[in-house]
């Protein structure tokens, strides 16, 4: 068992380093959302472009149990607030993301006045490399740092659909 298990761990770590998509092209502009609506309580990221829901996806999120907005580091939950998508990562460890502008300055000053980091790196973002044969299944319990969880495929299209300085906003 102990080898099972230490393989399994090797495959992961290996393939964290590797990176495991290969971002797809952007859509026409009057395709591209025009902002993100996350909805934590209902597991839900929606892509909007005016009042027109472009698409839905069942999400995970921090492994917390995300009571509550993020306030430090290592606390593992999910930020709520008003943010941008402000860069890409194509190399992530898991499969390709999109980096959340968090902390905003709000964020930043209340972590300050506390004193302590805000944390930050939160993004949107695929199945951990090498995990993707889960598919669907991740959505079932809350398993990140507190980053936004979707399927690879779906982690796909929504690179597609949303340029950088799309804002995002993460409701309770």
């Amino acid at each position: 068992m102990a080898i099972l298990v230490a393989g399994v761990l090797g495959y992961h770590k290996g393939m964290a380093r590797i990176g495991s998509g290969t971002p797809p092209v952007m859509v026409a502009a009057e395709q591209q959302a025009d902002r993100i609506v996350v909805d934590k309580s209902d597991r839900r990221l929606e892509l909007r472009r005016g009042e027109t829901v472009l698409a839905t996806y069942r999400i995970s999120l921090g492994g917390a149990g995300d009571a509550g907005p993020k306030q430090r580091e290592g606390d593992q939950k999910t930020p709520e607030g008003v943010y941008a998508i402000d860069w890409r990562n194509p190399n992530s460890m898991a499969h390709i993301s999109l980096h959340i502008s968090y902390p905003n300055a709000a964020d930043q000053a209340a972590a300050d006045a506390a004193g302590y980091s805000p944390g930050g790196n939160i993004m949107i973002h695929g199945l951990a490399n090498g995990w993707g044969w889960l598919g669907p299944l991740h959505h079932l319990w809350d398993w990140t740092d507190g980053c936004i969880a979707v399927t690879n495929s779906e982690m796909q299209e929504i690179w597609s659909k949303v340029p950088n300085g799309t804002p995002i906003e993460i409701r309770s």
